[in-house]
């Protein structure tokens, strides 16, 4: 199956990335959001992404903005994905949000389409169930930024299929990106154990026993870390650090993944991290 066609649903920090990559690896992408704002603002994203990127591709060719902006359409229409050959899922971690979604596309696109959940913590034998076919979904956890992050975690849903694996693989090789298939489980290998420290991090900083600056100083100082956990949080977005711990607290049952009182705070005051400019730091 030759992919060349890929629809990105859900046009958020991942998504963006996604699209982005994907665009800049020679793929027809069809972004579609709920509303045309959203879409706007993606757009002047990757054209701000691709300008930074040049800065820093010494040997690499920079890529040609035009070229890729004219490989992605924007839509807020889900009937476009019709021609997508593959379709990489996006939206928030909220399961009533991502099954409301499969319900819609599911009838839309074709019967050979793969869907790929891009999700934090969601299990992926739960996201296929929201469809008709489980053979055909398949878990790729891309992390962030997306365009400069060579591995990714693949994620084998109860029903995967062998075919389906293979051809995300195909479809990953042709973005620059290796993976690593692991079996299906809350939060997979990467964000049982990231989200527990990021989560213990916030703690922490909660009980006062360091600051922000000095809990990320220790991780990349002592353990050669390039970003501290609150770092990373602030880079991930808090409110989707909260939603993936959430999704691991109420699959396992476990006090462990008790989220910390301070983060829900700072959730509910809107301090998102980079993406909206503050967080456990502020940004311009």
């Amino acid at each position: 199956m030759k992919i060349k066609t890929v629809g990105v649903v859900g046009a958020g920090v991942m998504g963006i990335g996604v699209a982005q990559n994907l665009a800049q690896t020679g793929h027809d992408v069809i972004l579609v959001d709920i509303k045309e704002e959203i879409l706007d603002k993606a757009k002047q994203e990757i054209k701000n992404n691709i300008r930074f990127q040049s800065f820093f591709q010494k040997k690499d060719q920079p890529a040609n903005l035009e070229e890729v902006l004219d490989r992605i359409e924007f839509s807020t229409n889900y009937k476009f994905l019709e021609n997508a050959d593959f379709v990489i899922e996006n939206v928030t971690e909220k399961w009533d949000t991502k099954k409301q979604v499969y319900s819609l596309i599911d009838p839309i696109c074709s019967a050979d389409c793969i869907f790929a959940a891009n999700t934090s913590a969601i299990p992926i034998t739960r996201i296929a169930s929201a469809t008709k076919r489980a053979d055909k979904v398949v878990g790729i956890h891309f992390m962030n930024p997306v365009p400069m992050k060579p591995m990714v975690e693949m994620i084998c849903g109860y029903h995967t299929s062998e075919t389906t694996i293979e051809i995300a693989k195909k479809m990953l090789s042709q973005m620059g990106k290796e993976c690593i298939l692991v079996n299906d489980s809350p939060g997979f290998v990467s964000n049982r154990v990231l989200m527990l420290t990021i989560n213990e991090a916030v703690f922490l900083l909660q009980d006062q026993v360091a600051t922000a600056e000095d809990i990320d100083k220790i991780f990349k100082g002592c353990f050669g870390h390039k970003m501290g956990p609150l770092e990373t949080a602030d880079l991930i977005g808090l409110d989707t650090i909260l939603f993936s711990i959430e999704v691991l607290y109420e699959n396992f049952n476990d006090s462990k993944y008790r989220p910390c009182p301070l983060l829900k705070k700072m959730v509910d005051a809107g301090l998102y991290g980079r993406k909206n400019g503050k967080g456990f730091y502020a940004y311009q």
